[in-house]
């Protein structure tokens, strides 16, 4: 009986693993302006390109950190989609209208991703801003992640 349990387990264990590792993700990234007088700009960003973060990481020390310095240009992508959004803010201040319209263009990338096969998993976002005096500088970024079975 111990035997069957530990084989049942082991059997178990091995099936989280390779769910695990059924899946291939990608995130979705959109900026959206929250500079006053329409002066920013506002994107829905997609890559069309894969990195392995792997190339791009090394252990460090403090030593090594006066030593080493890593060529970011390496790890820049060329290859991604740029969707236009609208600013949340113009001349008359907060425009809904253009919210709306950011929510739709959002919703329709959001429905093709579906379409394609990719599960909405995550959403996370934040706003950034200057924070000093006037403070007329920030952005409001929300990152989509979706999965869907390795193809």
């Amino acid at each position: 009986m111990k035997k069957n349990v530990f084989f049942i387990l082991i059997a178990f264990l091995g099936f989280l693993s390779a769910e695990a590792q059924t899946f291939e993700f990608k995130v979705i990234t959109s900026v959206e302006s929250i500079v006053p007088n329409g002066m920013g700009r506002s994107r829905l960003i997609s890559t069309n390109e894969e990195r392995d973060y792997k190339e791009f990481t090394s252990t460090r020390s403090e030593e090594d950190d006066k030593r080493n310095k890593s060529d970011r240009g390496e790890i820049r992508v060329k290859n991604f989609d740029e969707t236009k959004l609208l600013n949340f803010y113009n001349l008359g201040g907060i425009r809904f209208q253009n919210i709306a319209a950011n929510d739709a263009v959002i919703t329709s990338k959001i429905n093709t991703m579906i379409q394609e096969g990719w599960d909405l998993a995550f959403v996370t976002s934040a706003v950034e801003s200057e924070g000093g005096k006037g403070d007329g500088k920030g952005i409001f970024i929300t990152r989509y992640i979706f999965k869907r079975p390795k193809q």
